[in-house]
């Protein structure tokens, strides 16, 4: 009984730090607008300055709202890779959806000029919509590679490390496609690869939640097959799971929920390793039905707190999502890596 009403407390708690963190989100920012009028704009009434309208209704909400889809979206992948392959150090991107979605826009942004297929993507420096498609083609054709894998391969640590040997691969050519690239380029796809949630506009953001939400719901479905899971494979495959197939639903979740948070805000990184285990240390938690509403919770706080320390408050300079992630998400790495046998117990081995 005690335990239902701490997990209850926990819970509204964090509901009511989510909601502070996404209102600071959008009042809170390199330019500084009176809490009055933020409060004003958001009731919708009109500013005494039609800018802060503008700031606020067209880039803060959207880039809160964006930090939240982000958020849920790579702590669920991160529980479904480290479930799935019971290593507590698993992460979207190792299956490598992350390195095809970074190739897909180094082959745009870094060639620009050389060959002519550019011209379809670019319209000047860096358009939006070209990096996006750039990134989305390269996310889908490395998914459908590991779907192919992953039908091939019967054990889930083959199919982790041929994610990792093909992340290097991208990684190689990705190199030398910053070698022979132009300073102009090179600077832009930097730009891009360090990660930013405001680049996602109100038209892109119907599409972005449709697709998180349909990878969610997926995810969500595979609540019990993953509890079986931690039991060991061949515990589940007794109770009647089949494991090709939930490998296959995991992988699609997998590719949609982190590919598409890639293509739009570029590559996040961390968030998808720390929330798990920060969610699991909080709730002492094990069940993928609370597992999986519980990370998208910490995970869209987590966010939402990382971008508004990178908006670096009433200064004109922001600093790069992704330096932020990391600065919070490695020493839960660290922590992971010391805690290693203790960490073990949440992923049972066969």
């Amino acid at each position: 009984m005690f335990i239902i009403k701490r997990k209850k407390i926990i819970a509204a708690f964090l509901f009511l730090l989510l909601g502070l963190c996404f209102f600071c989100d959008i009042v809170l920012g390199s330019v500084r607008i009176p809490l009055g009028e933020a409060l004003k704009i958001l009731m919708g009434s009109s500013s005494e300055n039609s800018v802060w309208t503008t700031i606020i209704t067209e880039f803060r909400i959207p880039k809160a709202i964006t930090a939240v889809m982000a958020g849920s979206a790579l702590s669920v992948s991160g529980l479904l890779m480290q479930t799935f392959f019971r290593n507590p150090l698993a992460d979207p991107f190792v299956l490598g959806i992350s390195s095809g979605a970074s190739f897909g826009v180094a082959l745009v942004v870094l060639t620009a000029g050389s060959i002519g297929i550019n011209l379809f993507f670019l319209n000047g420096l860096l358009n939006k919509i070209g990096i996006t498609i750039a990134a989305g083609i390269g996310a889908v054709v490395i998914l459908l590679l590991i779907t192919f894998v992953s039908k091939k391969v019967s054990s889930n640590i083959t199919l982790l490390i041929f994610g990792l040997m093909l992340g290097y691969i991208i990684g190689a050519l990705e190199s030398i496609l910053k070698y022979f690239s132009s300073p102009e380029n090179l600077q832009g796809y930097v730009i891009w690869g360090m990660g930013n949630f405001g680049n996602v506009i109100w038209n892109d953001l119907f599409l972005l939640i449709t697709i998180i939400l349909f990878g969610l719901v997926v995810a969500f479905l595979l609540s019990k097959p993953l509890n079986l899971l931690l039991l060991g494979e061949n515990y589940a495959i007794s109770m009647g799971v089949n494991i090709k197939v939930i490998r296959l639903l995991i992988v699609i979740a997998v590719g949609i929920l982190g590919g598409v948070i890639t293509a739009f805000c570029g590559p996040i990184a961390f968030i998808g390793i720390a929330v798990p285990h920060i969610t699991r240390k909080t709730l002492s938690e094990f069940d993928h039905k609370i597992l999986i509403p519980a990370v998208c919770i910490v995970g869209s706080i987590l966010a939402l707190l990382c971008d508004i320390i990178s908006q670096l408050i009433w200064h004109e300079q922001t600093i790069p999502i992704n330096v932020v992630t990391s600065l919070v998400g490695a020493p839960v790495v660290i922590w992971i890596i010391i805690q290693q046998r203790k960490v073990k117990h949440s992923f049972a081995m066969e």
